[in-house]
This record gives C-alpha cells, sequence and structure tokens, in this order.
C-alpha cells in the first residue's frame, strides 16, 4: 500500500483494488470535517472499464495492521455502504465506499440514523416502563413481591436509558 493524502488526511492506498485503509481518527476527521468531505468527493473517480463486477461472496479481511478478520458492518447502521472495520485500528473501504459514505453524511443520513437511535431507545424505554407496571400489578394483586432478582437489572437498564438519552 501507499500513502496519499486527501485533503490534509493521509491514508493508505491499495495500489491493486483503490481500496483505502484510514486509521480511527482519520475516518472520525472525514466524517466531522466538510472541508474533508469535499476533498474525498474531488478524488473519486470511475471504475475503470475493465472493473470486476461485485459478487455476492461475502469476504472477511484482515485487519493491515493487526491480521484479525475485520467485521462487516452497515455503515450508520442504514446507509447501504458495507465497510470492513477493525474497532482498534480502522477501517477498509473498498473502492468508491468512502465516496458514499460521505455522499450519505452530506445528505442527512448521520443526523437521521441519530434521530432513529433515539427513537428506538424511546421505544425500549417505554417497554421497560410499561414491563414494571405490569410487574408491579402482579405484586398488587397477588400480594407478592416483584422478583428480586429482578430488581437490580431493571434499575440498571433504566440507568443506562437515562444516560443515552441525556
Amino acid at each position: 500500500m501507499k500513502s496519499v493524502v486527501i485533503g490534509s488526511t493521509t491514508v493508505s492506498e491499495c495500489e491493486q483494488c483503490l481500496g483505502l485503509w484510514l486509521n480511527v481518527a482519520a475516518f472520525e476527521k472525514i466524517c466531522a470535517d466538510r472541508e474533508q468531505q469535499s476533498a474525498v468527493l474531488g478524488t473519486a473517480s470511475p471504475a475503470p472499464s475493465h472493473a470486476v463486477r461485485e459478487t455476492s461472496k461475502v469476504n472477511y479481511v484482515p485487519c493491515p495492521q493487526c491480521s484479525q478478520l475485520m467485521n462487516r458492518i452497515n455503515f450508520a447502521r442504514c446507509s447501504g455502504v458495507i465497510v470492513d472495520v477493525c474497532k482498534g485500528h480502522g477501517t477498509w473501504f473498498d473502492r468508491d465506499e468512502l465516496s458514499r459514505i460521505v455522499e450519505f453524511i452530506r445528505g442527512g443520513g448521520l443526523e437521521e440514523s441519530r434521530n432513529r437511535e433515539k427513537e428506538d431507545i424511546k421505544e425500549e424505554r417505554l417497554k421497560l416502563l410499561e414491563q414494571q407496571r405490569v410487574e408491579a400489578r402482579r405484586s398488587i394483586l397477588t400480594g407478592h413481591d416483584v422478583d428480586d432478582h429482578r430488581i437490580p437489572a431493571i434499575a440498571s437498564a433504566q440507568g443506562l436509558l437515562k444516560f443515552l438519552l441525556s
């Protein structure tokens, strides 16, 4: 791989497939900085005419730094761009995936994803509260206390939800 500069960010590029390796900090910088995003979009190029068609076969690739197989994730859970991620080291982008992610971010995709995640958390909180109400009613009707082993778990879940929503 060779080092290339996109805007003010140095990344590694595979000379054969034109994939990009970005460490965690470099990717975060591109996600947060519109100038960096413009630089990414400015470097996007059409695929060569001899490009190999994508197949449905899933290939897990090793991290260039630690050689462990990386996890494949749909960026922001809804972008439709599947990238290979090593949590500790960085992200591998096949050709043009980084530009597709930048377009997703600029189109409001990250904000939409965050809003959807907040809604999911609210729904989980409501389900938890309803479960507590049901347990409290059951306790009153039967004269038995709510199972003691559930109380710490419910309290912990409430604390986590409060933290995530604040």
